[in-house]
Parts: structure tokens; C-alpha cells; sequence
């Protein structure tokens, strides 16, 4: 009998060998979608745990937000947490050394961030092989990923890992398509655009929704969609939207030339964890590398916390200097004075009555606002009950 593996396996070899045109777009539909079904099948958790965390993978969240450390073995996540945090995870100069989930934690701005170093993924994770759905399992409930990459094949190594990660469902520096569905219980489907469509047509759109089973729907699309986004939304709840950040780690085994040409590829970092080069001084946007050659390294918590959406507020008492040592941190693309008082305590909103903010969000300094008014990234706020 066929495993669920095997299945896929079949339905990706038809695809590969049948051309896409007019006459194929409804079989290459119903294709893609029970290519997305069996996928979700094969990595819905089981009573057995094979598709959940598992013994060592899970932790126990801290901080605001997580960050997951993603790689092959032996690109130097390790190393990497030990500088960053302090943390000791096992690093070594062969393969598979981590074996479990190792936290650690960096704060920044007043806020913690938890690290999260996962073992060594392997080509073929997504289907089974290795740990490596346990890994990615982690990784998926992250707030930001750091893909760690050895300099020497970065490329093919990222389009692997980033293969591995959207065959989770892990849809990376991506925003959630602009369709909107609504199942109806009859008057068929009725498909509405708001741009021209170049990469969608209505037969295959037909072909999907028959494979779900789905007769009556308005559905309507404000982007240029592909038939993956339509899927993608079919299948919400098992899609997840990550920032991800291209850590390329080992600079000082390459020449300035070939470190020069790493600079073209998208949110990509350049660091020596073994050196420490732009760990030292996080703040940092200069250092110095050998040759004399002054190199720009972007690798800072800054670009974690542009990352993650992250605002800080700070306290003022009633009559009082503001506590700039423990800021209240939001993490959220939009932050109301109703967000800061809930992280405070929820039972603040109920005793509300207005509140004087400083800082970026107020034209007038201060300014008296409701619990609706938006926050900036370092606004002061005083709370005044009733």
C-alpha cells in the first residue's frame, strides 16, 4: 500500500512532466491541491507524536519573542548562540552535534529575546528524514528565524533549507496573499479581481475548490495570485507567515571579492561566529577586518527588533520621572494604549480613564488620549483611573 510520501512523490512527478498550458490548468489545479492535502496529512501531528515537537524539542517559551536557529550541521549555530547568549550549546567540528532544543536569551532595548539553537536539519526534512519535521515543528511557532549558512555554498544550501521550510507551510518574508473566502451554502462560486490576473485562471480555480469540496464560495482577489496562494488560504491553519533572516557565517574563510558578491542576496547577514567578528560590539555599524578593509556588517539586535515589530513604553507615576530601566514591550504591528495597559495588568482597563503620553504618537507634548490612541516606539505613558 502507497504511503502518503509515496503519493506525494507521484503527484510531484506529474507535475514535473505535464507543460502547463490552457488545456492543462484544471488538471494541474486538482493536482496542486491534493498535493497541499496530502502535505497537511503528512504533517499533522499523530497520537505518536511523528509530527509533533517530541522528547527535547519542545521549550518552554521566555521573553517577547523567540528566534530559531535554523542550518545544516556543522554551519556554526552553535558557536553562534554561545556568543550571543552565553548559553552553551554543544558546537563541534562534526555533524549533528546538537541534539535537542538549547534556549538562551538576549536583552535588548529592555526587552528578552529567546534563542532557540535546533539540531541540524538534513534535505528531505519535510518528508520524514532525520528529526528534521521535529525540527522545523519548532521553528514554525518562532517569531523569527535566523537560516545560518556556511559562505562556501550559500546559495544552494538556502534554496535547500527554504524548500524544507515551505513544504511546512512556513511562508518566509511573506505577507498572507490578499484573497478573501467565504463559503456559501449554495449560488455556486463567485470569482471576483480587483487587478488583472496573470498567474490564475478560472478553470484551475474550479479545479481547486472541487478538490475541497466546494460548490458555493464568493471569493475575491485584490493581488496578482498564483493558484499556491489560493491554496494557501484554503489552508490557513496550517500556513504560518516568519520573518527570516540569512545569517552567513565562516566570512573569514573568503576573499573580500567573493564577500562583496554576498551583499546581493535579500536580509542577508555576514559574520564569523568563530572570530567573533560583529558579536563583540552588537551596537556597532563599522569594524575594522583584516587587510584594513572596512566591511559595513548589518548583523545587530537592531535588525532583530525591526524584525520582530517590537515597541517599548515606558512607565511615568503620576508626579514622577519615567522608569526608562524596565520598559513595557509590545510586539505587535500595531500597539494601542489598550495593548500597553493589558501588559500591565487587565484589570487597569476597567479602572481607565485617559492617559498622558510623550514621544512620537502625540502631536502635543504631552498629550491626554484614549485606550484607542496608537503607540510609538518609545512613547512615555502616565495611566489616570478613574
Amino acid at each position: 500500500m502507497a504511503t502518503t510520501v509515496d503519493k506525494i512523490k507521484d503527484i510531484e512527478t506529474e507535475m514535473a512532466r505535464t507543460q502547463k498550458n490552457k488545456a492543462t490548468s484544471f488538471h494541474l489545479g486538482q493536482l496542486k491541491a491534493k498535493l497541499a492535502k496530502l502535505k497537511r496529512e503528512l504533517l499533522t501531528p499523530t497520537s505518536g507524536g511523528g509530527g509533533g515537537a517530541g522528547a527535547g524539542f519542545d521549550v518552554a517559551r521566555t521573553g517577547v519573542a523567540s528566534v530559531g536557529f535554523i542550518g545544516f550541521p556543522s554551519v556554526g549555530k552553535s558557536t553562534l548562540m554561545s556568543k550571543l547568549t552565553g548559553q552553551h550549546s554543544e558546537a563541534a567540528a562534526y555533524e549533528f552535534t546538537t541534539l535537542t532544543s538549547v534556549p538562551g536569551q538576549v536583552v535588548y532595548n529592555g526587552a528578552p529575546l529567546q534563542m532557540i539553537d535546533l539540531p541540524g536539519i538534513i534535505e528531505g526534512a519535510k518528508d520524514g528524514r532525520g528529526r528534521g519535521r521535529q525540527v522545523i515543528a519548532v521553528a514554525k511557532t518562532c517569531h523569527l528565524i535566523f537560516i545560518v549558512l556556511d559562505v562556501n555554498k550559500p546559495l544552494t544550501d538556502k534554496r535547500v533549507i527554504e524548500n524544507e521550510l515551505e513544504g511546512f507551510g512556513i511562508r518566509i518574508n511573506k505577507s498572507p496573499p490578499n484573497i478573501t473566502f467565504k463559503k456559501k451554502d449554495k449560488g455556486g462560486l463567485n470569482i471576483s479581481s480587483t487587478v488583472p490576473l496573470t498567474h490564475i485562471d478560472t478553470d484551475e480555480i474550479r479545479a481547486v475548490m472541487g478538490e475541497y469540496k466546494i460548490s458555493s464560495a464568493d471569493i475575491a482577489i485584490r493581488c496578482d495570485a498564483t493558484i499556491d496562494d489560493l491554496i494557501d488560504i484554503l489552508e490557513a491553519k496550517s500556513r504560518v507567515y516568519i520573518p527570516v533572516i540569512y545569517v552567513l557565517n565562516k566570512i573569514d574563510s573568503i576573499s573580500i571579492e567573493e564577500l562583496d558578491l554576498l551583499y546581493r542576496i535579500p536580509n542577508a547577514v555576514p559574520i564569523s561566529s568563530e572570530h567573533g567578528w560583529n558579536l563583540d560590539e552588537l551596537m556597532e555599524a563599522m569594524q575594522v577586518l583584516p587587510l584594513d578593509f572596512v566591511l559595513v556588517l548589518v548583523f545587530s539586535p537592531a535588525a532583530l527588533w525591526e524584525k520582530l515589530n517590537l515597541v517599548r513604553v515606558y512607565t511615568k507615576p503620576h508626579g514622577k520621572l519615567p522608569d526608562y530601566s524596565a520598559p513595557v514591550v509590545l510586539r505587535a504591528t500595531r500597539c494601542t494604549v489598550e495593548d500597553f495597559c493589558n501588559a500591565i495588568h487587565k484589570t487597569i482597563v476597567d479602572q481607565f480613564r485617559n492617559a498622558i503620553v510623550y514621544g512620537k504618537s502625540v502631536k502635543h507634548q504631552p498629550q491626554r488620549v484614549g485606550l484607542s490612541h496608537e503607540l510609538c516606539d518609545e512613547d512615555i505613558v502616565t495611566i489616570i483611573k478613574r
